[in-house]
């Protein structure tokens, strides 16, 4: 019998085979997490070294807390040489030990964890005392199974709505593989079936709703919209309504769109609003073309903001002057230069005065905007027409501002991207191709790690074959030799990726930075029980629970970069409507860091809810300073972005937080 068949087989049996079996006598000993236990420092120094075998030793020790925090250590060291090792922890008399196993192998997302999982799945817990670990192995399966067994995950019935974690490892399972880009129509029919029956518990319904939102490829029958519109238009739950909404949207049927397009006109929670939006994104234009302005001239920022992005992917020309008249009426500077930019890319090219005028008077907004994000936006509403590209290049190539030079080379790569590039340019594409190269490779000696990342990137389109062009690699290996390691990481992975395009060898696998920043245990020993931090902004404080037992590295960073000062006046730089927050860097524009990285410390904790507080990175073990905040759920997130805390007061000042915002100060309270 083929293995995979078999193994399907297995996990059938696994899943639906419930026997009855007398419960343990045996005391499980609970986990107690200490952060000024030495031994918990001490396995999370071996986790922060990644010496893993250091690490084994605990697995057998008689304290199931050390058993528990020796595995979970390898869900974020990730290395699938651990599994069969971390398969004997599976059958743990300790439950949480067992998921802390199960958590760790799928982590690692490695084929040969499967049978591993599926081997360990308990069929005879009947009582839930191993319920958490079963929810772990369906979640990790989910991370690291063959198609094969997600039609055996995603057609399990036997759950009652009363078996929460069962469901839940479920819901995550099946929204795993769809991470991956795994999916079945069973799946999604058991995503929806859970979604939009109220029996079911609250998180389950959200995750398999979050699940209709992200999985790409899916069909969503439009027999389902009834139900679909109803959950839209009546749950409690934002968390709900937000994520259903882009899953009605799917249908692309009339009832649908008529569904939304009510549901918007009595919604109140902007989140939800800009997800209607997007979901609108599937219908005729000319059909959602009300409800998007009505958006546009919103009160909130980010449903006014959305609007404006809805009107870019999903404009018409025939309203491109419109979108032009639009960009002079409204009041912030974000929703003008979204209309300014959508009209400029959906202008007819035969609208030469127009063309003219609106790139006329965009060049002026550039000249006389004060705050530096307007003026990037600015530069990105000009990127729309590509003869800007030596405007962009001359006024923006050495501006004193990092974010100002940063949204440069984005325009100027932007512009290089472009699909119709040959089609735009017509006979002169040669000659621009030339300048942007020669702007690309003059980047190079500029030294500024965010250029270089971006024309790095640009330089490795295909379509414009740049590599025929450079027959000399110096600039290019002069650059990567000066950047400064571990704090200009992202722009050493970039350049090196682009170093090996242009020679024609295989794409080198990214480096990680040695380790360079012991975790300060010092700075965790100061910190008393409950304690957390209030962030100071202009429109009022964010009070943060901090999670040392979680995230002790990460946690003790940012205590020590607050108490220093750091953090005084740094910027919000990207705000996303309805997904982030995200500001604390160095630059104001997402690059560079300070000259150490720590360790990602990824747990079981999952994006659920708004308000997690998570560490920015630019691949494992890459975070420094930069953190984020969600507005939403954000389950796409789980297990790569650290959760070092969260917010528990000063959530609607999280909502008012729009890009340029200055942190005044952050202050350990």
């Amino acid at each position: 019998m083929n293995w995979k068949i078999a193994l399907s087989f297995i996990l059938s049996g696994l899943f639906f085979q419930w026997g009855c079996v007398p419960p343990s006598n045996e005391v499980i000993t609970d986990i107690t997490i200490n952060i000024k236990d030495p031994v918990f420092q001490k396995i999370h120094d071996f986790q922060d070294r990644q010496l893993l075998d250091s690490l084994y030793p605990y697995f057998h020790h008689e304290n199931p807390t050390y058993r528990y925090l020796a595995a979970m250590a390898f869900g974020s060291i990730r290395d699938a040489a651990a599994n069969d090792s971390l398969a004997l922890l599976l059958t743990d008399p300790a439950d949480e030990v067992r998921a802390a196993a199960a958590f760790a192998i799928g982590q690692a997302g490695a084929p040969a964890g499967e049978p591993l999982l599926l081997g360990a799945f308990n069929r005879e817990d009947t009582s839930g005392a191993y319920w958490q670990s079963n929810r772990a192995i369906l979640e990790a399966i989910g991370k690291c199974g063959e198609q094969d067994n997600l039609l055996a995950l995603s057609t399990i019935t036997t759950y009652k709505p009363e078996d929460t974690l069962l469901l839940e490892g479920q819901a995550l399972g099946i929204y795993r593989y769809a991470l991956r880009g795994i999916t079945l129509p069973e799946g999604t029919a058991r995503m929806l079936a859970m979604a939009t029956d109220g029996r079911y518990p609250a998180n389950c319904r959200v995750i398999a709703a979050n699940y209709l939102f992200r999985a790409q490829n899916i069909q969503i029958d439009s027999m389902e919209v009834p139900a679909l519109a109803q959950a839209v238009a009546g749950e409690a739950d934002p968390r709900l309504r937000m994520a259903l909404a882009v899953a009605l949207g799917k249908t692309k049927s009339q009832g649908a769109l008529t569904a939304l397009a009510q549901a918007f006109g009595k919604e109140k929670d902007y989140r939800v609003q800009c997800n209607i939006l997007r979901a609108l994104g599937n219908f005729e234009y000319a059909e959602v073309k009300p409800t998007a302005l009505k958006a546009l001239k919103s009160n909130n920022i980010h449903l006014s903001t959305r609007a404006a992005q809805f009107f870019l992917e999903n404009g018409d020309a025939a309203d491109a002057t419109l979108y032009w008249q639009m960009a002079k009426d409204t009041v912030s500077w974000q929703v003008q230069l979204g209309m300014y930019q959508a009209a400029n890319r959906h202008l007819p090219a035969y609208y030469v005065d127009y063309r003219d005028a609106i790139n006329a008077e965009l060049r002026q907004r550039f000249r006389s905007a004060n705050a530096p994000y307007e003026k990037t936006a600015a530069l990105k509403a000009m990127s729309e027409f590509g003869w800007n590209y030596r405007y962009i290049y001359r006024e923006g190539f050495r501006a004193e501002t990092p974010a100002i030079r940063t949204a440069t080379m984005e325009a100027l790569a932007a512009i290089s991207n472009r699909e119709d590039f040959r089609a735009f340019f017509g006979e002169g594409y040669r000659q621009v191709r030339r300048e942007l190269l020669g702007m690309f490779l003059e980047t190079m000696q500029t030294g500024d790690p965010a250029m270089i990342a971006i024309a790095a990137e640009a330089l490795r389109n295909k379509d414009l074959n740049y590599q025929a062009y450079v027959q000399n690699y110096s600039l290019i290996d002069s650059a990567l030799s000066r950047l400064e390691l571990p704090k200009e990481i992202e722009t050493y992975n970039e350049l090196n990726k682009t170093l090996a395009f242009l020679k024609g060898e295989p794409e080198p696998a990214a480096v990680t930075p040695e380790y360079n920043h012991p975790i300060d245990w010092s700075t965790i020993g100061r910190i008393a029980e409950g304690q957390g931090a209030s962030i100071k902004t202009p429109r009022g404080n964010i009070e943060l629970e901090l999670l040392p037992d979680v995230a002790p590295g990460t946690v003790a960073n940012f205590v020590a970069l607050t108490r220093q000062g750091f953090y005084t006046d740094k910027i919000f730089h990207r705000v996303v409507p309805n997904f982030v927050v995200q500001g604390g860097g160095l630059r104001g524009d997402g690059y560079g860091s300070l000259d150490y990285t720590i360790r990602s410390e990824l747990t079981d904790l999952h994006y659920l809810d708004e308000g997690y507080v998570g560490m920015a990175s630019s691949g494992n073990h890459t975070e420094c300073t930069q953190f984020f905040i969600t507005h939403a759920p954000a389950l796409h997130l789980d297990g790569n972005y650290t959760i070092f805390a969260r917010v528990k007061k000063g959530m609607d000042i999280v909502h008012q937080i729009q890009v340029g915002d200055r942190i005044e100060e952050i202050v350990i309270q």
